[in-house]
């Protein structure tokens, strides 16, 4: 079993960076395609960054460019580093887990129904 557990969200003006973290525990087979979620009430929640145990990463078009998604293995940790913030960043972000069989040639699957380890999610708030 798996406990994810995210941290760093908060508010910031537009332009603005946050890093967010997501701590993990248990089985590391069931964490090898990890990635980042975001949710706004009332709408789809959106893949934004999926990152492979070996380093592959992919992101979704609207953070591509303004975010980057990274792993410390060795502290069980993923991050994400949001820069170049904007209204429509404001969700509720999340990070997930599943194992290996969401990859393919190296790159994990965004696909936010295919993970099934979630964390609690944290706050983004961007103000303009």
């Amino acid at each position: 079993q798996v406990q994810l557990e995210e941290s760093g969200g908060g508010s910031v003006q537009a332009g603005g960076s946050l890093r967010l973290s997501c701590a993990a525990s248990g089985n590391t087979y069931s964490r090898m395609c990890m990635g980042w979620f975001r949710q706004v009430p009332g709408k789809e929640r959106e893949g934004i960054a999926s990152i492979y145990h070996y380093g592959g990463t992919s992101y979704a078009d609207s953070v591509k460019g303004r975010f980057t998604i990274s792993q410390d293995n060795a502290r069980n940790t993923m991050y994400l580093q949001m820069n170049s913030l904007n209204a429509d960043d404001t969700a509720m972000y999340y990070c997930a887990a599943a194992d290996t069989s969401l990859s393919w040639e190296g790159i994990c699957t965004r696909d936010d129904g295919r993970y099934y380890s979630w964390g609690q999610g944290t706050q983004v708030t961007v103000s303009s």
